[in-house]
């Protein structure tokens, strides 16, 4: 497969200044020499006179014509391209393509031949082609086609060649013959060489467009490559049927390369060549063979991995299909929730839906209803290698194919806003499917320019803080926002956004960051820093700059509430996560904080009670893994309601994990790969009933005690008061590893009176004052209820469902103040006061 070159310097020829040479050059197995291009803008009196060829994919037939069935003179066509060349005996030839809807005239003139040369009996011989020079192709296929040359008025010898709109694009390459049969060329030696339907394209916007007329338009960013060259494809075939190489005097501004087509109906999707200095010690990782997916392509093709040892040179194309027509959202508005409002609800659409698709999410509707979920989150859905996992993506403007289409994607979203429910997008940027040094797999970023694109190290981590990446990726988050109505973003592995070049140093002021905190679209959304790896296992605990913008998952409150839980943790952390992680969001509130106890790799909440792990800080409750011993089994239970109640009573925002609802396991391996399709018949099981049930109720009580467990601001330290297993008589021993009791009373702030109703207990007052104890040692602590109040129980994880929370088919368990209520091991109990007994 050859390339063609296309480069045109331009020339004022009515100042008579010349610019740049230009050339159009073909590379490949057939070299196409180089030779001299010159717009064209010269006075021409009068009509030239001389032969139309008219072109038909059949037939076509020469025909003499004078000056009134002509178009209007070079003279009077001001912006049709027009090209001047100097012929190798000093003659001058020019050229006019002019453009009719589609359809193309070409005009040539023959001026200034050299006294050698008569003039008569001049023969223009000419060919098209596309790919490869060589195979020059006369309108029926065959060769090329000779043309007699007429005289205009002017003396000068003229001939016009007409070509249908369904041929280009194409290059059109002649000659002029003598009457003695020798060949008159450029003065380079060459044959000439004109564009039809080729233009030189505008820098923006980046990635594929068309104009209003249908044209179509590629730029494409690369700083270092030396050349480009655009591949088109026609359907169904692996091979570019037309390639042009672009040329950095013509086509490219600044680091933008960028090139016009009229016509691109034959072509069905197109890649990218990119040619320059494979120097590794400057990150230069270009190849030639490879034709790369444009970065900002709306719509791509399938992935085509290597297949043994034949290696896959164009793994994915970017689509021609010019983007659908606007999405009927039906009027259906972002539910646009306060921060403080949410439930999250993380889940992978390959995994968690039956048909593995967004039509199958729409299904867990009523699901997600039921538990009280107002936002999920969706694992990374953007095209990836299916052997490195959704984290490894190489795409970013488009969801993955296997998960349907992007039509399916914005009903998704419409279905769920019209329930309250908000969507947001996980996005990995720390490291894409086209691996480091040792396993490379060029897609797209790496043989574009790699150095610009990637941190230092031959390593596949984006360079968010790079500018031209920062662009892109910003450009992409805006897109998702317009285009689907996401909601908002949580960015994996968020430790490296805040990296410089080098991957090793840490920006103060991160720029990628800040411009996300600041931009006009994205600061309306919601944005999560998430420092947890799935490649890793691992989450770092770092101070994320956030200009009070930036939310976090809290890494915190997965391992202190994991620590406690299993007996090992300091109660002064403990407590620290039920009131909002202060430690961390004390200048933005405890709103911005999402708390979590399991995640999408390591231990589900099944697993995490069954397996005893050091690095998920998780206890098997006295037997690993399966078994039949009934107390074991109890205590799993007991531990797993208390995971969930912590969740949801902690102040921040709950993020379950998919499945961990149904008793979803992965027999204990902590991989991410290892996931497998959730089974969704598990729901309807005794233990699928009554955690489903828990979580609705949590999340019901969380929203009836709004003042206490939905806050923006933190509690007042005097609406708090603390409590260990001697009451509250002193101060818990916080520093103390051997305390296992922790008990606490919170006082709402804007309610004088405290009620409780006795015909409706879901329907409580929100001005009650409730009090929890939390108990993660192995014997039953007796704890005093708070004078003042006549409590009632509403939960305790220790008891037999459907008793051990309550609901509204239930009776209510009360209990004076003063009284004592026996805590057992490994449990919570939450009560709430009913009315003042003082």
């Amino acid at each position: 497969m050859a390339s063609i070159s296309l480069s045109m310097a331009l020339t004022s020829c009515k100042s008579g200044i010349s610019m740049r040479n230009s050339q159009f050059r073909l590379l490949g197995r057939n070299n196409f020499p180089k030779f001299q291009l010159c717009f064209l803008n010269q006075s021409c009196s009068q009509n030239i006179h001389g032969n139309i060829i008219s072109l038909d994919s059949k037939s076509w037939v020469p025909r003499s014509v004078s000056s009134s069935t002509l178009g209007p003179t070079m003279e009077e066509v001001k912006e049709e391209p027009s090209y001047r060349f100097l012929s190798e005996n000093g003659g001058v030839v020019k050229v006019l393509v002019l453009d009719h809807n589609g359809n193309y005239t070409v005009r040539i003139e023959v001026s200034n031949l050299s006294k050698d040369v008569t003039g008569e009996g001049l023969v223009l011989e000419w060919g098209m082609h596309r790919s490869d020079s060589s195979q020059l192709r006369g309108p029926d296929g065959a060769g090329t086609v000779k043309v007699p040359f007429m005289r205009n008025s002017l003396g000068e010898h003229a001939a016009e060649l007409e070509f249908q709109s369904s041929q280009p694009p194409f290059f059109l390459s002649f000659v002029v013959l003598t009457s003695t049969g020798s060949e008159i060329k450029s003065h380079r030696g060459t044959s000439f060489c004109v564009p039809i339907g080729i233009g030189s394209g505008k820098p923006m916007p980046l990635g594929f467009s068309l104009s209003n007329d249908g044209k179509a338009n590629f730029s494409l960013f690369s700083r270092n490559a030396e050349s480009v060259i655009l591949c088109l494809f026609e359907n169904g075939n692996e091979e570019p049927d037309l390639e042009i190489e672009l040329d950095p005097y013509l086509n490219r501004t600044g680091d933008l390369w960028h090139v016009c087509l009229d016509v691109v109906n034959k072509y069905s999707k197109y890649g990218y060549r990119c040619k320059g200095p494979l120097d590794w010690k400057k990150g230069g990782r270009f190849h030639m063979r490879y034709v790369l997916l444009d970065p900002y392509s709306k719509t791509i093709e399938n992935f085509i991995p290597d297949k043994g040892e034949k290696v896959s040179f164009s793994k994915c194309l970017a689509s021609l299909a010019s983007e659908k027509k606007s999405f009927d959202w039906g009027g259906i508005q972002n539910p646009n929730l306060p921060m403080e409002k949410l439930v999250v609800y993380r889940l992978n659409v390959g995994l968690v839906a039956k048909n593995r698709s967004f039509i199958g999410v729409i299904q867990k509707i009523p699901h997600f209803k039921q538990l009280g979920v107002t936002a999920i989150l969706l694992e990374p859905i953007f095209p990836f290698d299916e052997t490195k996992g959704p984290y490894h993506p190489y795409h970013f403007f488009s969801p993955m194919k296997k998960f349907g289409s992007i039509d399916s994607l914005k009903e998704m979203v419409k279905a769920m806003h019209k329930d309250g429910i908000e969507v947001f997008l996980e996005f990995s940027l720390s490291g894409t499917s086209e691996g480091d040094d040792t396993a490379p797999q060029p897609i797209n970023f790496r043989g574009i320019d790699n150095s610009s694109y990637y941190m230092n190290g031959g390593v596949s981590i984006l360079n968010c803080n790079n500018p031209v990446v920062q662009t892109l990726i910003l450009d992409c988050l805006r897109y998702w926002v317009v285009e689907f109505h996401i909601d908002g973003f949580s960015f994996v592995n968020s430790s490296l956004l805040l990296k410089a070049s080098n991957g090793i140093d840490t920006l103060s002021r991160p720029a990628f960051i800040e411009s996300i905190a600041f931009d006009p679209v994205l600061s309306k959304t919601k944005i999560i820093s998430d420092t947890s790896s799935p490649a890793e296992l691992c989450a770092q605990d770092i101070e994320f700059p956030h200009w009070k913008r930036w939310s976090e998952m809290n890494s915190k409150f997965y391992t202190d509430t994991r620590n406690f839980l299993r007996g090992e943790g300091l109660l002064s952390n403990f407590a620290t996560r039920l009131c909002g992680s202060g430690d961390k969001f004390s200048s933005r509130g405890p709103a911005f904080s999402f708390n979590y106890i399991t995640r999408n790799f390591g231990l589900t909440l099944v697993d995490l009670v069954s397996f005893s792990n050091a690095s998920e800080l998780s206890w098997n409750c006295g037997e690993e893994g399966a078994t039949d011993n009934a107390a074991v089994l109890e205590t799993r239970l007991r531990q797993i309601r208390n995971f969930l109640f912590i969740l949801f009573i902690s102040v921040g925002i709950p993020v379950l994990n998919m499945g961990d609802e149904c008793g979803y396991s992965t027999s204990g391996s902590i991989a991410y790969n290892d996931r497998k399709q959730l089974n969704w018949s598990s729901i309807k099981t005794p233990y699928g009933k009554q955690i489903t049930q828990f979580i609705a109720y949590l999340s019901a009580l969380r929203s009836r005690k709004d003042d206490i467990f939905q806050r923006r601001e933190f509690l007042k330290l005097e609406n708090i008061i603390w409590g260990g297993s001697d009451g509250f008589h002193s101060e818990p021993n916080w520093l103390d590893r051997s305390c296992k009791f922790l008990s606490v009373v919170i006082k709402p702030e804007n309610s004088e009176l405290e009620s409780y109703s006795d015909s409706d207990s879901t329907s409580a007052s929100n001005g009650g004052r409730v009090f929890i104890c939390f108990n993660s040692g192995v014997n039953t602590v007796t704890a005093v209820l708070p004078e003042g109040s006549t409590w009632v129980r509403l939960v305790d994880t220790a008891l037999p469902f459907p008793g051990f929370f309550v609901s509204g088919n239930e009776s209510v368990v009360q209990v004076a103040g003063m009284s004592t209520y026996e805590i057992k091991p490994h449990s919570c109990v939450l009560f709430e006061a009913k009315g003042r007994t003082e």
